[in-house]
């Protein structure tokens, strides 16, 4: 990685001003009076930082942080309200869906367009056309207008072009969400080949999986502000930590502080309220749970714990964790059924089972009792976002199971550990060449 800067910030920040009406837009265009000005909105304020050429950093933060406006300033698609900010190299853009191109044009003309605004020759575009058509792999809509393009479609063109403009610098905003799946894989593969060749790449995303995956630094942005800079892992820690930060995150031991062990804490440390779901309180909770069932029963509390830790904003790779749900019984329940499920964020389940599954006998709850369970697993999964459900139900002939109360994706969990491998589930493999061609291998 060089030393030398490739983008400086200073005292950055972008004010927009909020106007009632169009008359009052317009009033701001033609006088300086004060009913001219409009309602003063800071999209970013007091932002700076250094990135270094060669240096991949990711740009993290919640819906209207200030994201976007940042990449568009280093762009210069956007000029600062105050501040000064030096960009060294040619930039390539990938900003928001819709921008850089006219939908009248065809995706070639486009492609030649931007490449003249960039300064460089129709001749060196031709020349890499083919490039740019192969990595695209939209066929005969290349020569369509773009605004006959599906979302997928018009990222797959915008990002082709944006390569192959050999930048400096390439910025990337949220627009590789809508591609599928085998797409964004090449395009993160590209992503490594650019490192490799000692390029700076800057993109903004929601996921800390990839900020943790792909990234050499990260900018956590909230209000506008720079809440945090530096490495992946920290920067992610204080990400989650302040999505969920009006919740019980003072629960959580500081890291490596050694609780007490067994159910003697859990018991003390869940809620025994039964008309308060201390769920919502917790730092792992998903306010967009779905819940369901007859109501029987309750789970009022959960907590998770990973080694010495309560309510991890994170677990590593590999580690055990532990599940305590708190039931509270509003009538008496015969054989209830405990269980669990964990999915990732598309939704696909990655494991699920529950008493009945197991054999496990549970005993007959009476109404107003409490009962605590206790779910054990290791994080056997490949780093990334996954959500827990927990559920509590009781044997039906008719239908399998009645749900009293299930939980869907009640816990939002992230796995840390090294990206290197990719899926879903960790199965510890290893992998070694044990043998020149030429030699015969016995396997017995």
């Amino acid at each position: 990685m060089s030393s030398e800067t490739a983008i400086r910030a200073r005292g950055i920040g972008k004010c927009f001003h909020i106007h009632a009406r169009p008359l009052d837009r317009l009033l701001r265009q033609l006088t300086t009076r004060a009913e001219g000005r409009g309602r003063e909105f800071w999209a970013l304020k007091d932002v700076g930082f250094d990135i270094h050429e060669g240096e991949t950093v990711g740009v993290i933060g919640k819906n209207g942080s200030g994201k976007s406006t940042l990449l568009e300033i280093i762009s210069k698609t956007l000029q600062p309200s105050e501040g000064e900010i030096e960009v060294r190299g040619r930039v390539s853009a990938l900003l928001e869906l819709g921008a850089g191109f006219n939908p009248e044009f065809t995706g070639r003309e486009n492609v030649l367009m931007n490449g003249a605004i960039l300064g460089l020759s129709q001749d060196y575009i031709a020349e890499r056309m083919q490039d740019i058509a192969a990595f695209a792999e939209i066929g005969q809509y290349l020569d369509q207008p773009v605004k006959t393009y599906s979302s997928g479609m018009y990222v797959r063109l915008a990002f082709a072009a944006a390569i192959n403009v050999d930048p400096d610098i390439l910025i990337v905003d949220e627009a590789l969400s809508v591609g599928d799946i085998r797409f964004q894989r090449k395009c993160f593969r590209q992503f490594e080949e650019f490192k490799r060749q000692g390029k700076t790449i800057l993109f903004v995303t929601h996921s800390p999986e990839l900020v943790r995956a792909h990234c050499s630094r990260a900018i956590f942005l909230n209000d506008g502000r720079v809440q945090a800079i530096g490495e992946p892992r920290e920067v992610v820690h204080a990400y989650l930590n302040h999505l969920f930060s009006d919740r019980a995150a003072a629960r959580t031991p500081p890291p490596g502080a050694a609780g007490p062990s067994g159910t003697d804490v859990t018991e003390h440390t869940l809620n025994d309220d039964p008309t308060c779901d201390a769920c919502q309180q917790r730092l792992t909770y998903n306010p967009n749970e779905y819940r369901w069932g007859d109501g029987r029963a309750a789970i009022i509390d959960y907590v998770l714990k990973c080694g010495s830790v309560y309510d991890p904003p994170a677990v590593p790779q590999g580690e055990e964790i532990r599940l305590y749900a708190r039931v509270y019984f509003h009538e008496d329940v015969e054989d209830a059924i405990y269980g669990m499920t964990v999915k990732t964020v598309e939704g696909v389940t990655v494991y699920g089972g529950n008493t009945r599954s197991r054999g496990i006998e549970t005993r007959r709850r009476r109404r107003g009792e409490l009962a605590l369970i206790e779910f054990r697993w290791r994080a056997s999964l490949i780093p990334g976002e996954y959500f827990v459900s927990v559920g509590v139900a009781a044997d039906d002939v008719d239908r399998d199971n009645k749900a009293i109360d299930r939980r869907y994706d009640l816990i939002h969990l992230s796995v840390e550990g090294a990206q290197d491998d990719f899926g879903i589930a960790d199965l510890g493999m290893t992998v070694a060449e044990i043998a020149d061609d030429d030699e015969a291998i016995a396997v017995n």
